[in-house]
């Protein structure tokens, strides 16, 4: 099960990256990978999806919801820190930190807004915090919400998100 949900959180980060530019509320027409590769601004997250075999996943039924990385939010990370999760020794690193992620169910940003924390499909929580118009997941800002896709529902962020074993 654990590997299913890993799989899902790559996808799902896949497709928020893709439908970064706007929000809609009515569901996609496109799955997370789908809507991702689509979009065209995150070739890291998908390289990583696609590197740590996420992306069967997150083109499955879901619902997920997906806090998604762009391109600059990874390049925020240490020099080397992509390379080295992308070697095939670390891919259930990679995995790990893909699905801390995904929060399964469709959290849309009026439900995350009342939420303190959520349960990743990792199994790790994240912080939760709304200050007038501005999320926080962790210390990742929410830059776009509710992006939709026909699994889930995506939300793109400008950091990315550690586990805390990480």
């Amino acid at each position: 099960m654990k590997l299913g949900f890993a799989k899902l959180g790559a996808a799902a980060l896949v497709g928020v990256a893709l439908a970064a530019g706007s929000t809609m509320a009515r569901t996609g027409d496109k799955n997370i990978v789908d809507t991702a590769v689509a979009a065209g601004q995150f070739k890291t997250l998908t390289t990583a999806i696609n590197a740590a075999g996420l992306t069967a996943t997150l083109e499955g039924p879901g619902p997920f919801t997906v806090f998604a990385p762009t391109d600059a939010a990874f390049a925020k990370l240490p020099a080397g820190t992509v390379q080295n999760l992308l070697k095939p020794e670390n891919k259930a690193q990679l995995a790990s930190i893909l699905t801390y992620h995904v929060v399964p169910g469709a959290v849309t940003a009026t439900d995350i807004v009342k939420l303190t924390e959520a349960k990743t499909v990792n199994g790790e929580m994240v912080a939760v915090s709304a200050t007038g118009d501005s999320v926080m997941i962790n210390n990742a800002k929410v830059i776009t919400t509710d992006i939709p896709a026909s699994n889930g529902i995506i939300h793109v962020i400008d950091s990315v998100l550690l586990p805390p074993r990480h």
